[in-house]
């Protein structure tokens, strides 16, 4: 939507001549997210960072069912977006994005294997989290930096909205809606696991890794 002339014509029509609300951070944020995601996958495979194996591990039936669904709904939007500009062009018929599948669907539906992506994702350590009744091993502190994030991601698409006068770009960007709030939520339930409801166990581990007087007399 940033760098494709077509895509934005496409949108616009489709939006009443606006726009998308698409700056240069999104880009930054998603190529910032792909290269940490690249780093994270490489690391199912110690050797290439040096790490000493932990063990076989293997993807989940239930992760894989996911991958296929959202890869077979991109392919499946494909086909059709690609059939109807087959179909205009041979009846010699304009594609009009307002009310036929246009290339501008194909981006929705990635954006919508997003949405899937990031409802799924953390639902795993919050699960964890909750059989353990605590967050022992696993840092906060990206859960902070995400629900900023968040914060600042919805409030960008609400005051360009607000500057433009047109609130097309929050019904036009859904996604990026969703994903802000969503996230929020669930960096909500990691902040409360974290500092509300396991707070006094992290407490307690914290406390043995201290040196007590009886420890100290015996030390002397």
């Amino acid at each position: 939507m940033y760098y494709s002339p077509m895509i934005r014509e496409q949108y616009q029509i489709r939006n009443n001549g606006h726009l998308p609300s698409v700056a240069f951070n999104d880009v930054a944020f998603a190529a910032h997210a792909f290269a940490a995601s690249c780093a994270i996958i490489s690391q199912h495979w110690p050797s290439i960072w040096g790490f000493d194996p932990a063990g076989t591990t293997r993807v989940s039936r239930f992760i894989l069912s996911v991958c296929f669904c959202c890869m077979a709904g991109v392919a499946g939007v494909s086909l059709v977006v690609t059939k109807t500009a087959s179909f205009k062009t041979v009846r010699g018929e304009p594609l009009d994005p307002r009310v036929d599948w246009c290339a501008l669907d194909m981006v929705y539906a990635i954006s919508y294997v997003k949405l899937v992506v990031t409802l799924v994702k953390y639902a795993p350590q919050i699960m964890h989290n909750y059989r353990a009744r605590s967050t022992k091993g696993w840092s906060i502190g990206g859960i902070l930096l995400d629900f900023t994030g968040g914060i600042l991601s919805v409030a960008q698409l609400g005051i360009d909205s607000y500057l433009v006068g047109d609130w097309s770009g929050v019904t036009g960007n859904p996604v990026k809606l969703a994903l802000g709030n969503i996230s929020m939520i669930y960096d909500s339930i990691f902040i409360a696991q974290h500092y509300v409801l396991y707070a006094s166990e992290e407490e307690e581990d914290l406390e043995t890794l201290l040196p007590t007087a009886s420890m100290s007399r015996r030390l002397d």
